[in-house]
């Protein structure tokens, strides 16, 4: 157990479960508990005390065993806690358990992602899906809170006065609100995500690319947007400091323009209805050309975060999608301490050093089974140099005598269509056809 000095902010106990009974990720050890302790002080909150309890299994009414609970609680009383954290997920039964014992209000880590997110929520996209992942949350929870009422009344128990009958009511009640809420929220996500359709239409009708910037939380993906792309978005060292996600352009060395989009950052263990919820804006991910994966390479733990978002990634359906690992924060370690992976970028997104080969990969990525083409097209087909600006880079269109002299950057697809202005081009190559 360690113990942190008083101040004024929202005083917290962290408490874990380390046991062979969860599966991966669900257990914890010091470095999840000093990721909670993280997330706490990134809701506002200070960590006064931490405990992490070994059991073969979890106790299935009180998580931690009610020795252990009684233990903490004497920790809670005296130094005037007010919220016991758990780093694993507990049951509503359990919760209220824990809440009689220790004394203080009791949530786990959904609870504190989903209270996070909901404060960093700026736009009305972002306030809706957090808004639907907490009713998605409260929703299979309501029954647990309402379980004693319907466990009594089944085995033929009598209700507390004050209880009897309404009980069941009011359950249910509250069960069709939220229902409705639900449903409510869903369709309102349906029209972001027709709009976002339509963008992205119109993004591919005018042949530009996008670059989806994807990383655990506080590895510098918006520090990385505003050197890229002169966002100007406020980037601090905190967890999830950015939630809504911010489209921007830029121009690559050859004159082309790249769109970039930043995403919420992914975390373990991070509450399926949030991702459930963010999908209208993840999907974006699928659609990307480019996922540039940017790792902080100056925390020991960067391949497990890593592993995390490949996960994540696999299961929003972008796991074919090209990508590019970006190890930022070079500038905090020893060159010698550094990361090794063969193809990886590494720079400082915030001192703007080592992008240069993160823009040659990107160029090269865009430009794989494109060629450059030279070809003269005849006054009488200008229609297609319309087309050719919305296919291709075009680099230079002179007006001649003979007719347009062009140059330009094209790829298979676009070069198929041109190939009766290209005689260099041999008509047997299948690709044309």
């Amino acid at each position: 157990m360690e113990q942190a000095n008083r101040n004024d902010k929202e005083r917290a106990v962290l408490i874990g479960l380390r046991c062979e009974g969860l599966r991966e990720f669900e257990g914890s050890d010091d470095d999840t508990m000093d990721e909670l302790e993280e997330l706490v002080k990134t809701a506002g909150g200070d960590t006064v005390a931490r405990f992490v309890q070994n059991r073969a299994a979890p106790d299935p009414h009180s998580f931690i065993g009610e020795g252990k609970a009684a233990e903490i609680a004497e920790t809670i009383k005296a130094n005037d806690i007010e919220l016991a954290v758990f780093d694993n997920e507990i049951t509503p039964s359990q919760t209220r358990v824990l809440e009689t014992i220790l004394g203080c209000r009791v949530i786990d880590r959904n609870a504190l992602i989903l209270d996070i997110f909901a404060d960093r929520a700026k736009t009305s996209e972002g306030k809706l899906q957090v808004e639907l992942a907490q009713y998605q949350y409260l929703l299979p929870r309501l029954s647990g809170m309402w379980g004693h009422l319907v466990r009594q009344n089944a085995s033929g128990g009598k209700s507390p006065i004050g209880t009897r009958g309404p009980g069941e009511t009011q359950l249910e009640t509250d069960r069709r609100h939220i229902r409705r809420k639900i449903q409510k929220l869903e369709k309102e996500i349906d029209e972001v995500k027709r709009i976002r359709s339509t963008q992205r239409r119109k993004r591919v009708e005018n042949q530009v690319k996008l670059a989806c910037i994807v990383g655990y939380t506080n590895a510098g993906k918006s520090t990385l947007l505003n050197t890229l792309t002169g966002a100007g978005i406020q980037a601090n060292d905190r967890l999830f400091d950015t939630l809504d996600p911010t489209t921007r352009q830029m121009t690559l060395p050859d004159g082309r323009p790249l769109l970039v989009s930043d995403t919420v950052g992914f975390i373990r263990n991070l509450p399926h209805n949030l991702v459930d919820a963010f999908r209208a804006t993840l999907e974006e991910l699928t659609y990307a050309d480019i996922l540039i994966h940017v790792v902080d390479a100056s925390d020991e733990l960067w391949e497990e975060q890593s592993e995390v978002v490949e996960q994540l990634v696999e299961e929003l359906g972008a796991a074919g999608t090209p990508r590019i690992t970006v190890f930022n924060k070079v500038d905090k370690i020893h060159e010698s301490m550094l990361p090794r992976r063969t193809g990886a970028v590494y720079c400082s997104a915030l001192r703007g050093t080592g992008l240069e080969d993160l823009y040659r990969k990107i160029v090269d990525i865009l430009d794989e089974g494109t060629r450059k083409v030279s070809f003269i097209l005849p006054y009488s087909d200008g229609a297609v140099l319309d087309s050719l600006y919305r296919e291709a880079n075009v680099m230079r269109a002179d007006y001649g005598e003979q007719g347009i002299e062009i140059e330009a950057v094209c790829d298979k697809k676009t070069q198929g269509r041109l190939k009766k202005y290209l005689p260099e081009l041999e008509e047997k190559e299948e690709w044309m056809l």
